[in-house]
């Protein structure tokens, strides 16, 4: 129990510093790279704010996962992981794994019919790929969880 503590302490450090470094790359780091994409070049000026759009909203979906995270963190130390509140919050990581997805998925499309290098709708693919495979994995873990959830109930009964 003590190794699953130490864990469950490093992993809220690395969800905090993640989280912090989300935040600058939101408010200060893609606003001022599109910012100067339109100033650079100009023909581009018009995909300021539709990129800095899409990459807030995916930010977000990842600080969603990293806030559900943290909850379900908090009921490993409380050992209430095995219950039905807790897929609440694993359905809001699956949630948000699917938008940022679609936001993805809409950024490929249109890179893949206005781009005339491949490289970034490659770039782009692979990251679709991972991310189908993210949500998909979720979708297993939540099965195992609800399962495993009815498996602890039903002991409970018997004990």
């Amino acid at each position: 129990m003590q190794k699953t503590r130490l864990a469950v302490t490093a992993l809220r450090i690395l969800l905090v510093m993640a989280f912090a470094l989300l935040i600058v790359f939101q408010t200060l780091s893609f606003p001022g790279q599109f910012a100067h994409m339109a100033e650079v070049t100009p023909e581009l000026a018009y995909l300021r704010w539709p990129l800095t759009a899409l990459s807030v909203l995916e930010l977000m979906c990842v600080q969603v996962v990293i806030v559900s995270t943290w909850k379900l963190l908090t009921m490993v130390n409380h050992d209430r992981i095995f219950s039905k509140a807790a897929l609440a919050w694993v359905d809001a990581i699956v949630w948000a794994i699917a938008a940022a997805w679609v936001l993805l998925l809409g950024l490929f499309l249109y890179l893949a019919i206005n781009s005339g290098d491949p490289g970034l709708p490659l770039l782009l693919l692979l990251m679709l790929v991972g991310g189908a495979v993210l949500g998909l994995l979720m979708l297993v873990m939540r099965a195992l969880l609800l399962q495993a959830t009815g498996l602890r109930t039903d002991m409970e009964v018997v004990i």
